[in-house]
């Protein structure tokens, strides 16, 4: 490899990246994510250290192979409402449905309704009306949407989400307003037949209302980004989409970028513990903002429709789960108890050890109690980001607590971390246990800065007897990133009978969608020999509107999965001839790349314990216990550590407890 590569994921509190130089050595760093009194972007200012580039001058293209990255900027942007002024588009009649949306109340108790924030700012009202089979009811009125769209401009909206009724299937009135909205100026055009051409009105206009919203901030980070580079990146940059894939900007749209990060360390988690051997893992991801697990048993899991703060949004994810439980989840007392979150000190002031006069965090309550110690950690903190973890500001932070309760302030800190840990194990069993898997023969990887503090008690819990933390653990989801490839996922409603005298129709439905998703993958460089793809196919039991999905085959073998699936979900079967294809989902990819970097061990448990360069008291378990240290470089192949021991890395640090 002539250049440089970088894989880079731009998480809440942290940007991690993996730097693979010309020859082939991967080389590591961990910036704060907001740091704006050093860097304006922690991932360009990751690329700057590695190739020793000043601010001031900008970076030679031709010293980079790629940059692969995921990014956080899309999901902060809808958390924060900092999106784009959206119009909606849509048919006369329906202009309140997104806003009434389903009806559902998140708090069935409460007798005042909060209902979420609309992401559009106005609608336009449309004298159009397509019938269910097609047949024009009402004709579209283009002159009336052409004033009211003018006077949207002219106000300073700059984005235009157009959904109408049936806009899914008949798409004619749709492609008229939207090359109407082009001419008039909107910086960005999201039709409802382009970005999520499925039945179910609501779905498909929230998705892309959504898409209309963040897609504009998306193309100015890309744009932010290009500008620090002397030449044109091209297909040299790639971003991690939701769904698993890499993708290049012009393809990136703010409906694939929501779970941009968290993706990345599903494929990372899932390619090292393939490349050992685990093809059953627990995926567990504690970072510095939030904890994401996922499950894995043999095939990539994805959703299709999820709900993203306050926002429903249909399009294809990777089955993440997260909770707010991350390094900077605050610690507080409140009710009459102690509580873990959900709200997070993030990346700036960060928590109180970071020196910037930031809240009790969980990362305070691991440095009270001994298991981060500060003098282990890169000088990063503090104000002018070049200070150790303060220990002291940790301890200052808890003391109030200490003399309300009046508890010591390391078993008040270990409670606090117990509280943590119960509620990453809640949202683990409810990716697996409530789903019938029998986790006690999975193995739980382990990621994230703050994951290897937690991984034999969360294992204790669940009754698992394995973790892996990968050598790249607290960079795992830039690792992820670094082996993801190119990828488009394309769902699309059908709403007809399985039977075998339409299977020649869906054949050329499938077909068309592949044939068109192929020339998208192979715009992106990707050779016609690289190619795969698979074909999914959701079906549900007439008048109803559950869908399981099953691997598209014969029809005899789709009937027989859907039964064997609806049985395991409901427990029972319903016997009916009236199977229904809800819709189907086609996936074009690259095939996957081998870069195996990582040693494999022999298999037996070696005799040789590893060497510890100091013992210090460390609370664990209500008391303080003497714990080895020991130095990650000063392990060898087959090592084996005896708990209580902590291993030391450069971005993280392990606890082994007693009895592991």
């Amino acid at each position: 490899m002539a250049n440089w590569s970088f894989w880079i994921d731009r998480g809440g509190t942290f940007t991690d990246t993996l730097a693979l130089n010309p020859n082939g050595r991967i080389l590591s760093s961990k910036f704060l994510s907001v740091n704006p009194e050093k860097y304006l972007d922690a991932a360009i200012h990751s690329i700057r250290k590695f190739l020793s580039v000043p601010n001031e001058q900008k970076i030679l293209v031709s010293q980079i192979d790629s940059i692969k990255l995921g990014t956080t900027v899309a999901t902060n942007a809808l958390l924060e409402r900092k999106g784009s002024r959206t119009v909606l588009v849509t048919t006369q009649g329906f202009e309140d449905q997104l806003r009434l949306g389903y009806q559902n109340r998140p708090d069935i108790f409460a007798r005042k309704i909060n209902l979420p924030d609309q992401l559009y700012e106005k609608v336009v009202s449309v004298k159009e009306r397509v019938l269910a089979n097609g047949h024009i009811f009402k004709s579209l009125e283009i002159n009336s949407v052409r004033d009211a769209l003018q006077t949207c401009v002219e106000e300073g909206i700059t984005s235009c989400a157009i959904v109408l009724m049936h806009g899914y299937k008949f798409i004619n009135h749709e492609k008229k307003i939207a090359k109407l909205a082009i001419q008039l100026g909107f910086q960005q055009v999201s039709a409802s037949h382009e970005v999520n051409p499925q039945i179910r009105f609501v779905e498909r206009g929230d998705t892309t209302v959504l898409d209309a919203y963040l897609t504009p901030v998306l193309r100015k980070y890309i744009n932010q980004l290009e500008e620090n580079f002397e030449g044109d990146l091209g297909r040299r940059l790639m971003f991690m989409q939701s769904n698993g894939g890499l993708t290049i900007p012009k393809l990136f749209h703010g409906k694939d970028a929501v779970l941009s990060g968290p993706a990345g360390g599903v494929v990372g988690a899932v390619e090292v513990s393939l490349r050992l051997g685990e093809k059953k893992i627990i995926g567990f991801d504690m970072g510095g903002t939030s904890t994401d697990v996922c499950h894995f048993s043999g095939k990539y899991e994805r959703v299709f429709r999820g709900e993203i703060a306050g926002t429903r949004l249909a399009s294809p994810m990777m089955n993440i789960h997260t909770v707010a439980a991350g390094g900077g989840s605050v610690l507080s007392y409140s009710a009459g108890r102690l509580q873990v979150g959900p709200e997070s000190a993030g990346a700036n002031p960060g928590p109180a050890c970071y020196g910037k006069g930031g809240p009790l965090t969980v990362t305070d309550a691991n440095v009270i109690t001994g298991r981060l110690r500060p003098e282990f950690f890169p000088p990063i903190f503090g104000k002018r980001g070049n200070q150790n973890l303060d220990k002291q500001a940790s301890i200052l932070a808890i003391d109030p607590f200490s003399q309300q309760l009046q508890r010591t302030a390391e078993t008040l800190a270990e409670d606090w971390l117990s509280i943590a840990t119960q509620n990453m194990v809640s949202a683990i069993k409810k990716i697996s246990v409530q789903r019938g898997y029998n986790v006690l023969n999975y193995c739980l990887t382990v990621f994230g800065g703050a994951g290897g503090q937690f991984a034999c008690e969360i294992a204790e819990k669940l009754g698992m007897s394995k973790c892996l933390l990968h050598s790249k653990a607290s960079l795992l989801s830039a690792y992820g990133i670094g082996l993801a490839t190119i990828r488009r996922v394309r769902k699309e409603s059908v709403e007809k009978p399985l039977l075998d005298k339409g299977m020649e129709s869906l054949i050329s439905q499938i077909s068309v969608i592949r044939e068109a998703l192929k020339v998208e993958v192979l715009d992106q460089g990707v050779e016609l020999g690289e190619l795969e793809s698979e074909t999914t196919i959701f079906l549900k039991s007439e008048n109803t509107d559950t869908s399981f999905p099953i691997v598209f085959q014969s029809v005899q073998e789709m009937r027989r999965s859907f039964k064997k699936s609806f049985k395991k979900q409901f427990g029972f079967l319903v016997e009916t001839n009236s199977i229904i294809v809800d819709s189907i989902s086609v996936e074009v990819y690259q095939k996957r790349k081998s870069l195996d970097i990582s040693s494999k061990s022999s298999g037996k448990l070696s005799k040789k314990a590893a060497k510890f360069f100091t013992t210090e008291q460390v609370f664990i378990n209500d008391k303080w216990r003497t714990c080895k240290f020991i130095r990650k470089e000063d392990l060898n192949l087959d090592d084996y550590v005896n708990g209580p021991a902590i291993i030391i890395e450069a971005f993280t640090s392990v606890l082994v407890k007693p009895g592991w």
